[in-house]
């Protein structure tokens, strides 16, 4: 971006604009707005920033007050970039049927994430916002009816497209609503600024809220009161709740959408695919029912049409959806005749290993120093630390051990022989060396218990399964969680799990 910047909150906005050059008709000019391009990767990432400051410049939101929203991703995600960089505890609440991938993204810039029942729909996770605030005394961003939502809209988003057009004419703008935000936000201003430009929405063709003219349940304070009589569950997570937010029922009564447009779940999927392998651009399945939408648009336009479609997020919050379930883990057959094309390194066939260059120290090589094996000895008989792994840092069965220590909330030691605190002086290679001896085995990870030599990775499973590890635990008085339920061969990679 060509300069520095005081923090993250800084790099919102700014996205750039697109051309759209194999999948659009020829002789129209048809270009994308990639939202991916804010730093969580999400136009969402806007709102946060927007509503997040308005409270704070209102008094609304005090100095360390728990943040909380109803959210099917990306909402939370920008929001808890928010919080983290401003210091605010967050708490989203989420149907559960949202991808799995948003709610490891909240928890890991450190939101908690309370899930609602797929069957409460949208309307569920915002009652249980609401619950949550108004028992705790926290601060509800209120994003389906909050004017900041929009406002950052028409202060960033709407003059960015003006700035990117500003010499030519701009003949539509083609978004999704969702919240209502930029749909309001950038519309009143194009209307404005711009009013030969045609606002175009999208919406699921198979749950046509907008569409059905329908009016949305609603209470004084704006919020939802029941879910929309047109909803149906639809592919275009993020798109439309099961209501019409208040910002988009604005946007409506305002007359700022010039066309509705209907899109096919399966458009959407194959126009997402078609933009990531002919264009190059790696988008969700809403950005590809919005780009559908554009493309609907393109195929019937006169030639020197100029069309800007609104891309919201990043593929990589549909991992686990139905966007990416023909694509494949395991090598396909085309892949396999690939790989057998050439002899080496196959798995249909054992490639010779590399010998260790000569001068490269091997366990077999590093003797125990007495310094090694006075630690070895200390370790084994620390009352404190019962349990201790002697690991590798960036060994998998060492991290898959990890996981189950850290589901049962079993305490223990790791001495982590690769790491920089054994370095000097090979003190890691001469510990390892002494373990080799005490035990007789040369493979790592290996686990005490009490001092009692216990195994490797699978040993510790087997034992684990069995109930023989808890009972060492039991033995030499180390508390845990008695009442996890887990296979754990289900904690390896699925690389190290046997191949069909």
């Amino acid at each position: 971006m060509g300069t520095r910047y005081n923090n993250i909150l800084e790099t919102v906005g700014h996205t750039p604009v697109v051309r759209i050059n194999h999948l659009a008709p020829p002789g129209v000019n048809l270009y994308a707005k990639l939202e991916a391009f804010n730093p969580m990767g999400s136009i969402k990432d806007r709102l946060a920033l927007g509503v997040i400051e308005d409270a704070e410049r209102s008094g609304a939101l005090k100095p360390g007050q728990t943040v909380i929203e109803a959210t099917s991703g990306n909402t939370g995600i920008g929001l808890a970039m928010v919080c983290a960089q401003k210091g605010y505890p967050l708490v989203v609440t989420m149907a559960e049927n949202f991808s799995v991938e948003r709610r490891r993204m909240m928890r890991f810039l450190g939101a908690k994430v309370i899930l609602t029942p797929a069957s409460d729909k949208g309307s569920g996770m915002l009652a249980k916002a609401v619950e949550l605030a108004e028992s705790h005394g926290w601060f509800l961003c209120r994003q389906f009816e909050n004017e900041a939502n929009a406002d950052f809209h028409s202060r960033t988003t709407a003059v960015e497209i003006l700035d990117d057009f500003s010499d030519t004419r701009l003949d539509y703008w083609v978004t999704g609503f969702g919240t209502g935000g930029t749909l309001k936000g950038v519309a009143r201003v194009l209307k404005e600024k711009s009013p030969e430009t045609h606002i175009i929405v999208c919406e699921p063709d198979n749950s046509p809220l907008l569409g059905s003219h329908q009016p949305q349940p609603r209470s004084a304070n704006g919020m939802p009161s029941a879910s929309h009589p047109s909803f149906r569950p639809h592919l275009m997570q993020g798109w439309t709740p099961d209501f019409i937010s208040k910002l988009t029922e604005d946007a409506a009564n305002a007359e700022l959408i010039d066309e509705l447009r209907p899109i096919a779940g399966s458009d959407a999927l194959q126009t997402s695919l078609d933009l990531a392998r002919r264009e190059g651009i790696f988008c969700g399945i809403t950005a590809g029912a919005t780009m559908a939408g554009g493309l609907q648009i393109a195929r019937s336009a006169p030639p020197g049409t100029t069309i800007l479609c609104m891309l919201p997020d990043t593929g990589e919050r549909y991992l686990s959806t139905p966007l990416f379930a023909e694509i494949e883990t395991e090598m396909t057959t085309e892949e396999i005749e690939i790989s057998r094309s050439t002899p080496g390194y196959r798995f249909d066939k054992p490639t010779a290993p590399a010998p260790a260059p000569a001068a490269a120290p091997t366990p077999a090589t590093i003797k125990a120093t007495p310094q090694a094996e006075q630690f070895l000895a200390d370790a084994l008989q620390d009352k404190n630390n019962p349990v201790v792994m002697f690991a590798l840092e960036w060994c998998e069965f060492c991290w898959s051990l990890r996981k189950l220590f850290k589901q049962c909330n079993i305490p223990y030691r790791s001495v982590d022989l690769d790491s920089a605190q054994y370095q000097q002086d090979n003190l890691g290679g001469s510990i390892r060396a002494a373990l080799n001896a005490h035990t007789g085995c040369v493979t790592i990870p290996q686990i005490f218990v009490g001092g009692e030599f216990v195994g490797g990775c699978t040993e510790v499973f087997d034992e684990f399964k069995s109930g023989r590890f808890q009972q060492r635990l039991e033995d030499s008085s180390v508390s845990f969680d008695h009442d996890v339920s887990v296979d754990p061969y289900s904690l390896l990679p699925t690389w190290l799990h046997p191949r069909k």
